[in-house]
């Protein structure tokens, strides 16, 4: 394949059994949990008629997933990775399949529903981290850009597919079947992970947890390349809030509804996906550093044309690049972050870069919410998204070494990182 090409190169798949098992996994566990997705909030709501229990379910599992992160970062970089993600993958389908045997009886338990969904939540959370810290060591550093793109793509042709398999079995069936398959699917995905070798970290200091995942903030606070490429990307994150102003900008801005609502879901996934089947060439980029801040800062500025388009096609063709600048952006932080973290720390590193995904997305959403009832959902994404712009702006100026970096240069582990810009560092 031609390296100008702008398509994902799909030749790791060819080349790499292990990297093809982990990939066919990835497929299966993407399906049966949009097809889990779409059933929990359903029962939840079939058995108490209140969207308060649903969000309670919600946030159950994000907890679950926050202490999941923590904990797998640490146990990533200290046990065979290998082990960890197969042992994850299994509980998580055991939780799932208890849902399903829940959903068949008389009564269905809700206290069940939220274990689990906390349950999920951690295992889950677990079994991703450890997975992506072996994927520099399954494909190679070298290899990492096409190996992001097709996780990436595989993620966002889940998201996109999924749950609408999910409503067609509850349409069809019963939600008890969507516990099922999920369950029955999540087990399967053992069945490509047990070739995988083991996976053990390097070497790691002995001493307790907490004192591990305190060396993976402060390798984050001394490194200026991956300290940078967090915040970043946690500016990037919190503009996924964004979808909490859809149905008032459907209907205040647009003059739309239900269906305008939907075609706006739709429109950033859909754009995500593209973004990620066209990034071959984001691998040969000369400065993949100012490429993601160029990136973000225009998903941004596409944000703040919400505010001030009138036609709804005009608003889907700007969520859509939205979504596309979005996968660039999250490609190149998942190209930077494993390129430049030392194997003992990818464990601890990958799962607190999750976590800034968690817990952006939260504070942008209860931020732009609060920001568009003190004003007008039109001037609140309009001001959201020129703030975040400004923002992006500044980290250009500040992280000088992140855009100056070049593609190839050899990785430091332990570079400082004091503020927008480090000490000893050229002026921008």
């Amino acid at each position: 394949m031609s390296k100008s090409s702008i398509f994902v190169d799909f030749s790791l798949l060819k080349n790499n059994s292990h990297f093809r098992a982990v990939f066919v996994a990835r497929m299966m566990s993407v399906f049966a949990l949009g097809i889990l997705t779409v059933a929990v909030p359903v029962q939840i709501h079939e058995l108490t008629g209140s969207t308060l229990q649903v969000g309670f379910a919600m946030a159950l599992d994000s907890v679950g997933m926050f202490v999941g992160l923590m904990c797998g970062g640490v146990l990533a970089d200290r046990f065979d990775r290998r082990k960890l993600i197969l042992t994850a993958r299994f509980l998580c389908g055991v939780g799932f399949l208890a849902l399903a045997l829940n959903s068949f009886v008389a009564e269905p338990s809700l206290l069940a529903l939220y274990i689990v969904s906390a349950w999920d939540g951690f295992f889950g959370a677990m079994g991703i981290t450890a997975l992506m810290a072996s994927i520099p060591t399954l494909v190679g550093r070298e290899n990492l850009a096409a190996a992001g793109a097709l996780s990436m793509l595989t993620v966002r042709f889940g998201a996109v597919m999924s749950p609408a398999v999910g409503g067609l079995i509850i349409v069809s069936a019963d939600v008890s079947w969507n516990y099922l398959l999920a369950g029955v699917g999540t087990v399967a995905t053992l069945l490509p992970l047990v070739r995988l070798p083991s996976l053990k970290p390097g070497d790691h200091p002995p001493g307790h947890p907490l004192q591990a995942l305190l060396e993976g903030f402060q390798f984050l606070c001394r490194h200026k390349i991956v300290g940078a490429v967090i915040v970043v990307g946690t500016a990037q994150t919190v503009l996924s809030a964004i979808r909490v102003l859809f149905p008032a900008l459907a209907e205040e801005g647009y003059g739309g509804g239900a269906f305008e609502v939907g075609l706006m879901f739709s429109a950033v996934p859909l754009g995500a996906m593209l973004g990620a089947f066209t990034s071959g060439w984001v691998g040969g980029w000369r400065r993949p550093g100012a490429l993601m801040l160029g990136a973000m800062t225009a998903s941004a500025l596409a944000v703040a044309s919400l505010g001030v388009v009138s036609h709804i096609w005009l608003a889907l063709v700007a969520l859509a690049l939205v979504g596309y600048l979005g996968s660039i952006t999250s490609l190149l932080q998942f190209m930077l972050v494993q390129s430049h973290t030392p194997d003992r720390l990818l464990g601890r590193v990958n799962s607190l870069w999750s976590a800034q995904d968690v817990v952006g997305d939260g504070v942008g959403a209860v931020g732009l919410g609060a920001l568009a009832r003190a004003v007008t959902p039109v001037l609140g994404v309009f001001s959201f998204g020129v703030a975040v712009a400004m923002a992006g702006a500044a980290m250009t100026l500040g992280f000088g070494s992140l855009r100056k970096m070049q593609s190839g240069e050899p990785p430091e582990e332990t570079e400082p990182m004091s503020g927008f810009v480090a000490e000893n560092e050229e002026p921008a």
